[in-house]
């Protein structure tokens, strides 16, 4: 697999359009990939989002997009990590796809020292318990990933972003993933202080190591042509 880091800040549509380029151009020969990207400041309105839940733009760009879910945000502090992946090829359907970037992000937070991280039933994505936080806010969880993915041909794209140390006012501004009220935080409001790129790093080599090790080649497993998914 490969993984390689985008210039830094990208601006979204750019990368947007890299990513079907790339995913319309592949064959069966065309290896796995992951990039690694810092965003300049864009919402996102994925497949099922409502222009509603964006509050308060305060000038930053909106861009409607065709990976699944709601509105999230994208900016300097926040690593996402872009899955080009083959999911038939692999034999790898999408449940399963979403499952393996969850737990990647799982994975990471166990390894930093973040204790609670979970998943949310109904809602996909990763969050904390208030009593990982510094400054803990009531009883709900915080989300710190949100994903969101679309499948062409049996094809991944889109991916994870996971919030490292960033300014998160502009999550303010909408209704984060279409729940009003849902705080946002980030590792450093974990109290984890970690540098943007090695944090990348090892996301990335979690994940590829739980892609190669996944999947039902050559048994007649077939992986969902197209779809999306999103948290």
């Amino acid at each position: 697999m490969q993984v390689r880091w985008l210039d830094r800040p990208a601006p979204y549509q750019p990368v947007w359009q890299a990513m079907q380029d790339f995913t319309e151009q592949r064959d069966d020969e065309t290896p796995d990939t992951l990039w690694l990207v810092e965003h300049a400041p864009v919402y996102t309105l994925g497949q099922a989002g409502k222009p509603e839940h964006i509050l308060n733009p305060h000038g930053i760009p909106v861009v409607h997009c065709n990976r699944g879910g709601q509105v999230t945000y994208h900016g300097p502090g926040q690593v996402v990590l872009y899955t080009l992946v083959d999911l038939r090829r692999r034999g790898v359907f999408v449940r399963e796809f979403v499952t393996l970037l969850e737990q990647a992000v799982l994975d990471l937070l166990a390894e930093a020292g973040v204790e609670g991280a979970c998943r949310k039933p109904g809602a996909p994505g990763i969050y904390v318990p208030q009593s990982a936080l510094r400054r803990p806010r009531g009883e709900a969880l915080a989300k710190i990933a949100a994903l969101g993915v679309k499948i062409r041909n049996g094809r991944a794209y889109h991916g994870v972003a996971l919030n490292v140390a960033m300014d998160l006012d502009p999550f303010l501004g909408i209704n984060p993933c279409g729940y009003e009220g849902l705080q946002t935080v980030d590792l450093q409001a974990c109290g984890i202080e970690a540098d943007l790129i090695p944090t990348g790093d090892r996301l990335a080599e979690i994940f590829s190591a739980a892609w190669k090790a996944a999947g039902h080649q050559g048994d007649g497993h077939d992986a969902n042509p197209d779809g999306s998914g999103a948290g």
